[in-house]
């Protein structure tokens, strides 16, 4: 059995967004199976026009100078790139219901599931972390 990775993406700033795509694509790199389970705030990270405009807290301003300045990707390139690595992406169904939107609003190719689709794919993770 391959390694696994579990990642549950519940803010939707711009440093988790970096942090949650630095984790999993470098899982994926090292040849582990890699999800996400994107809830609440995390929505925010693969929403089409959300992943484009998200905010840094404040006095962290210079982080995204910092990124922009290292040629840092943007997230939605982050994102595409966790994709191509074949990172799963799950989009909470609850907070999809509970916030109004489907799966058109979000990136091509999201799975749509609630915590038991998440569980059992973490069930057998080697590490979990939550953002």
């Amino acid at each position: 059995m391959s390694r696994r990775t579990a990642i549950i993406a519940s803010n939707g700033g711009l440093s988790d967004a970096y942090k949650v795509f630095n984790i999993a694509t470098a899982a994926a790199a090292t040849d582990q199976e890699a999800a996400i389970f994107f809830t609440f705030e995390g929505l925010n990270l693969i929403h089409k026009e959300g992943n484009k405009q998200l905010s840094m807290p404040e006095g962290k301003e210079h982080f995204a100078e910092g990124f922009a300045k290292a040629n840092v990707p943007s997230i939605p390139e982050l994102a595409a790139m966790a994709k191509e690595m074949g990172v799963t992406f799950i989009g909470c169904q609850m907070t999809m219901d509970v916030m109004g939107l489907t799966t058109d609003d979000f990136i091509d190719g999201i799975e749509v599931g609630g915590a038991v689709t998440f569980l059992e794919f973490a069930k057998d993770a080697d590490v979990t972390l939550t953002f």
